[in-house]
């Protein structure tokens, strides 16, 4: 199965979106916008900013694993 690293995370405050890769040995919880300069947070449910505001989700919930546990 592969594996992609890379995710486009779309801002909800003010829809700007960058691509970014993603780290495969930690989740990542905080992300502030180069733009608006607003820190993201994971929706509630969602283990990451990337699996709450990504094209792609992490690299542990494409294994069907669970991410940071």
């Amino acid at each position: 199965m592969s594996i992609t690293l890379e995710s486009t995370l779309t801002c909800p405050h003010c829809g700007h979106q960058k691509e970014e890769t993603m780290p495969t040995d930690s989740c990542q919880f905080f992300y502030e916008c180069e733009n608006c300069h607003t820190v993201l947070k994971p929706k509630p449910g969602d283990c990451c900013v990337y699996c709450s505001y990504g094209t792609v989700k992490c690299p542990p919930i494409q294994k069907n694993k669970n991410c940071c546990g």
